[in-house]
């Protein structure tokens, strides 16, 4: 019964089913891949593709293109988010499920879109994150030890709004007239003790605690424990309350702390776009563990929009495989968990920018776009016969 239900799944959700063009609105899969090629956005057009390698997928993401407040009323414009989870999926499902919420309904409080509006949605989200841990913490403690990057992109009125916790990233992708080429600048600040910068800056939070960062099996980590500086969730790393029994003991510091280790403060930048300015890569950090900035933005400058995540994707899986002395047609064959050990969950969306939308608001219901990477409910085949659910 079992074998026949996944044939029935992977029949309806799979890529060689003979399926309309009205059947690829939530995108299709390929075994541990998921993509949607081409889609459009309110500045554009924009590619998606996610594949997986955890036992449950950690990695979330969404586009949402049209209005960016609660009432519908206004202003417009496209927001991505990429949600990078560690220690389980709870985290990054919640966030993509309140985040764009929570700005929505600031943007209607304030009537605008703005930095503070972002950041309210950002401190919403980890607030109502951390009442979740505070409901399940006598029968479900070990998620206070659940946690998740966030990048955010938003672009209304011809600004680009840009917010990062943690070491996911957006490039931008620019074209240089007198050469033709087209040059990668960075937009997000990370949040990785591997950067010098950041290690600086903890020690500068925490001139008392000369362990604050410390070099473990020549990897930098805070604490020993986790390599990212600000995240949501990690609420055993914010709040000493849940530093204790019955979290599993690998999790929990043995000093006391007073004050937060972590943050849940987002860097956030407003860049003007220009004509000039040609898409946006926003990916989890599996994709540039593999890829530089500017391989990522000549492999987007060089091929068709379409399929532009994808071939990201792609491309950082064969390099993962060569790493490993392997084909990329024998990678592909290894199943969830297992692959964990090749590559992380990886992530990308990739923004194209339309320089006579760019400036233009529109409120058409045709041109409002909501998707979540993985399609509905991000469920891929292999996962599970169900995705794990939001807690509540």
């Amino acid at each position: 019964m079992l074998s026949e239900l996944m044939n029935l799944l992977r029949a309806c959700f799979g890529p060689s089913s003979d399926r309309s063009a009205a059947g690829d609105i939530r995108g299709r899969q390929d075994g541990l891949l998921w993509y949607k090629d081409s889609g459009h956005h309110l500045n554009g057009e924009y590619s998606m593709s996610v594949v997986q390698a955890n036992n449950l997928l950690e990695d979330q993401s969404q586009i949402e293109s049209g209005s960016l407040s609660s009432d519908e009323s206004g202003p417009f414009g496209t927001f991505v988010g990429v949600y990078d989870g560690h220690g389980g999926p709870e985290t990054s499902r919640y966030i993509c499920d309140h985040l764009f919420q929570h700005l929505k309904r600031f943007t209607s409080e304030q009537d605008s879109m703005s930095a503070d509006v972002i950041r309210k949605a950002f401190q919403a989200t980890e607030d109502g994150f951390l009442s979740i841990v505070r409901r399940q913490w006598s029968t479900n403690p070990q998620i206070a030890a659940v946690g998740s990057c966030c990048l955010v992109g938003v672009i209304c009125n011809g600004t680009l709004y840009i917010a990062n916790l943690g070491d996911s990233r957006a490039v931008l992708g620019r074209m240089v007239k007198a050469t033709g080429d087209v040059i990668a600048i960075q937009l997000s600040t990370e949040h990785n003790v591997a950067n010098e910068s950041v290690r600086q800056e903890l020690q500068s939070l925490h001139p008392e605690d000369s362990q604050i960062v410390v070099l473990k099996h020549n990897v930098w980590r805070v604490k020993g424990i986790i390599q990212i500086s600000r995240s949501i969730g990690d609420v055993y790393l914010k709040k000493a309350e849940f530093n204790r029994e019955p979290l599993y003991s690998k999790f929990r510091v043995r000093e006391p702390f007073k004050k937060p280790i972590l943050s849940s403060e987002p860097a956030i930048s407003e860049t003007q776009l220009k004509p000039d300015d040609q898409f946006i890569i926003f990916a989890s950090d599996g994709l540039w563990e593999h890829l530089s900035n500017q391989e990522a933005v000549n492999i987007v400058h060089k091929h068709s929009q379409n399929g532009s995540a994808r071939r990201l994707v792609k491309a950082a899986l064969q390099i993962a495989a060569k790493k490993r002395e392997m084909r990329y047609s024998d990678l592909k064959k290894i199943d969830r968990g297992v692959r964990r050990h090749f590559h992380d969950d990886i992530t990308v969306v990739v923004v194209f920018l339309d320089s006579n939308l760019l400036f233009r608001a529109s409120s058409t219901k045709s041109s409002s776009v909501s998707l979540r990477g993985g399609g509905v409910n991000n469920w891929l085949p292999n996962s599970s016969l169900a995705p794990v659910p939001t807690p509540t």
